[in-house]
């Protein structure tokens, strides 16, 4: 049996449980591969970040479940569950993942929206008349 690393991330309203296993470098997402789950490249390259500052994208399969917010938020949750779960891996990763900020959530969300406004900083329009 093949060890399993566990990390999860967390963006936004996102949640992301990734396990990491030796293996070839694929990354499967929801039962999706990552190019059929993100049509953008951008949102690839967020993703494998951690594995390509590590140096092991070609040898450790991503498996991910991931739920909530958009595919940006979801993104940014894989990506922050891989870099937990490199360190399961191997604890000498920190200082190289942590310089990148890849180990901080990211704390920012939906302001929520106040009673007498239209927003949640957006006031109602002023009229002295």
């Amino acid at each position: 049996m093949t060890e399993t690393f566990y990390g999860t991330g967390r963006r936004k309203t996102s949640s992301a449980r990734v396990y990491l296993r030796p293996g070839s470098g694929a990354v499967t997402i929801n039962g999706r591969s990552m190019d059929q789950y993100f049509g953008n490249e951008v949102l690839k390259m967020i993703v494998r970040q951690p594995l390509d500052l590590v140096e092991k994208n070609q040898e450790l399969d991503v498996t991910v479940n991931v739920e909530g917010g958009g595919i940006a938020g979801q993104a940014g949750a894989i990506r922050h569950g891989i870099s937990r779960a490199l360190l399961r891996l191997d604890g000498e990763m920190r200082p190289k993942l942590k310089a990148a900020g890849l180990l901080m959530r990211d704390p920012r969300k939906k302001e929520r929206k106040k009673y007498g406004q239209k927003g949640a900083r957006a006031r109602f329009q002023f009229s002295k008349r």
